[in-house]
């Protein structure tokens, strides 16, 4: 039986969230446990690495209102190609672009009154070069009142260097933080004995517009910084 030296009390107190003076204990040392029947020690590590996206992500589109359903439908098609070409010529290379959305349907007056019909081609496009970012919105806008700007997203596109150096710096503040415990309780520290990771963000980016109006020369988009983040749980055991 292991008795609990003053060290451990105090890593135990930590545990149980109180604080040696009466305080809480910091989330850090709450994560920390103690396992004396399978002489093993838990703790949990966290990495954050913040880059910034390299390329955009622009859900774009057309839509025409029509007395019929073919000249509706026949107006999408002629503005779409309109809108595919425009995104070419501001540098979007034809592999990024993916139609995402076609549809028509009647608008009703008063139901089952049909007042015209409404159709809508959209499209998805990935910009590459950030530098032709304002480029390529304007160029949506160029094609007329068809036009409809959906939205925009930023992303890394090789998240893994993050992740990679995310991971790193999870494991070496679980692997400070056991060795900080193990003194404590007065035990030498042994080897690992399962590792456990979860992974927190890299998805899209919401739109983020910096001073000054779109029509204006100078940038008006940037992509500010996106966080990888990871969480590991290592799980060490006590040397004889």
């Amino acid at each position: 039986m292991i008795k609990l030296t003053h060290a451990i009390a105090v890593a135990a107190a930590a545990f149980a969230g109180i604080g040696m003076f009466g305080g809480a204990a910091s989330a850090d040392s709450a994560r920390v446990t103690m396992d004396h029947t399978h002489e093993q020690i838990t703790v949990v590590g966290e990495g954050a690495i913040s880059a910034a996206p390299d390329v955009m992500r622009i859900t774009a589109g057309v839509e025409v209102r029509e007395e019929t359903a073919a000249k509706a439908f026949k107006g999408a098609r002629v503005a779409a190609a309109k809108l595919r070409d425009a995104l070419v010529e501001a540098g979007v290379e034809e592999k990024d672009l993916r139609t995402n959305e076609v549809s028509l349907g009647p608008e009703y007056e008063t139901y089952p009154k049909v007042a015209g019909y409404r159709a809508a081609q959209g499209v998805e496009a990935v910009v590459r070069d950030l530098t032709n970012a304002d480029k390529v919105i304007d160029s949506v806008a160029s094609i007329g009142e068809e036009a409809r700007l959906n939205g925009i997203s930023f992303e890394l596109s090789d998240p893994a260097k993050a992740l990679k150096a995310a991971r790193a710096r999870a494991f070496k503040q679980a692997a400070a933080k056991a060795k900080h415990y193990a003194e404590l309780a007065g035990r030498p520290l042994g080897q690992v004995v399962s590792v456990a990771e979860d992974v927190q963000g890299g998805g899209p980016q919401p739109l983020m517009f910096a001073a000054g109006a779109m029509e204006d020369k100078a940038a008006s988009i940037t992509p500010g910084q996106q966080t990888v983040g990871v969480s590991v749980k290592v799980v060490y055991a006590f040397a004889d």
